[in-house]
């Protein structure tokens, strides 16, 4: 059986559309609604955020196929999220909520592996999600990470059954040729982390005054920064990084919005 990880994370989703915002919508809130919502609350939630009934429907068929929903009725169509999923957002939570920067005294995780040419299409699947974590590429067959993010390395090997054809090491401080400015430079694309950063900061300014719709597209918003920028120590990065203020404004707003878009999410699915 797969693991939840495949299931689940849906990477391709492009944040603002209408399968990524009502994923987010169900990350946030399916929880603590009890693990049930009425199909009319949930088409009628995604009219809030300014997604059309029928771009709405796509959307949800779309969580079902992906099997974050399961279709249940309660006297009423509904949709049950699938309890397997539970794990994969608690996981998410703590991306999202608790973005952590390294230090020089934090540990590295080192991904070995050496797949063989008969199953490519394996191999690009973990390169995929090893680039979704935060992992970077020291060679084709070596790639580090965070140690804190071992356990989620673990788990896609799991999932892609290559568990057999990896090793990971545990390391301290790389000590490249070179800088290791220049190192995290060929690693990690941090010219596209960065623009990922300031497109996020830009994008604060066009938040709508409604705090739910505000919110929902905060965090959908942010919600895959957290997994591709791994939070470098200071030491590896280049000058005025823009890391920690994309931080410090996700907070800021996720803090002021979060209890008047829950009240709206519960005036919305009364019954």
């Amino acid at each position: 059986m797969l693991a939840d990880t495949t299931v689940f994370d849906d990477i391709d989703a492009r944040p603002g559309s209408a399968a990524s915002l009502l994923r987010t919508v169900i990350g946030l809130y399916l929880r603590r609604l009890g693990g049930w919502i009425s199909a009319s609350d949930l088409v009628r939630l995604a009219a809030d955020l300014g997604i059309a009934d029928g771009q709405a429907r796509t959307g949800i068929a779309r969580l079902k196929q992906k099997g974050l929903l399961i279709a249940e009725r309660d006297g009423v169509p509904g949709y049950r999220l699938n309890p397997a999923a539970v794990a994969m957002l608690e996981r998410g939570d703590r991306r999202i909520f608790e973005m952590r920067e390294m230090t020089d005294a934090d540990d590295w995780c080192l991904v070995s592996f050496s797949i063989p040419e008969s199953a490519r299409g394996i191999r690009h699947q973990l390169r995929k999600r090893l680039r979704f974590i935060g992992a970077g590429t020291v060679s084709s067959a070596l790639w580090i990470c965070p140690g804190r993010l071992q356990d989620e390395v673990e788990l896609i090997l799991d999932d892609l059954d290559v568990r057999s054809w990896a090793t990971l090491f545990r390391a301290s401080t790389p000590v490249p040729a070179g800088s290791l400015v220049d190192a995290a430079a060929a690693w990690w694309d941090l010219d596209a982390l960065r623009a990922e950063h300031e497109g996020f900061q830009a994008a604060l300014a066009d938040l709508p005054e409604a705090p739910f719709p505000a919110y929902v597209r905060l965090i959908d918003r942010w919600r895959v920064l957290p997994y591709t920028d791994p939070g470098l120590p200071p030491s590896m990065l280049p000058p005025r990084w823009p890391g920690r203020e994309s931080f410090d404004g996700f907070a800021r707003l996720s803090q002021s919005l979060r209890e008047p878009a829950w009240r709206h999410v519960r005036t919305a699915t009364a019954r």
